[in-house]
């Protein structure tokens, strides 16, 4: 089961520490940024066993099966950020990041 992203509640109740993130995403699934990326790159994106992901990622198998929810609105609430800029859904389907 996946752990919930922290929120403002958290932190005012004592039950997480205040760490601000500047995310603009509170979900970018993993397999939406790997098909923009293949796309981009002209190679396809396929999912594969969770069996294979060791021999397939190597060393970085672990970072590849852990999900890390992520929350910035304890940063707006608390520095009242929020996010002007296009989310990285939206920033890795502009292209530039696969412009030679």
């Amino acid at each position: 089961m996946r752990p919930p992203a922290r929120t403002p509640g958290d932190h005012a109740a004592g039950l997480a520490s205040p760490s601000e993130s500047g995310v603009a995403d509170e979900e970018a699934p993993r397999g939406d940024v790997a098909e923009i990326i293949g796309r981009h790159l002209g190679l396809p994106a396929v999912s594969i066993p969770a069996e294979q992901a060791a021999a397939h990622f190597g060393w970085l198998s672990f970072a590849a099966a852990t999900d890390n929810p992520a929350s910035s609105a304890l940063t707006r609430e608390l520095l009242g950020w929020w996010p002007d800029h296009p989310g990285l859904l939206a920033d890795l389907d502009e292209g530039h990041y696969f412009t030679p």
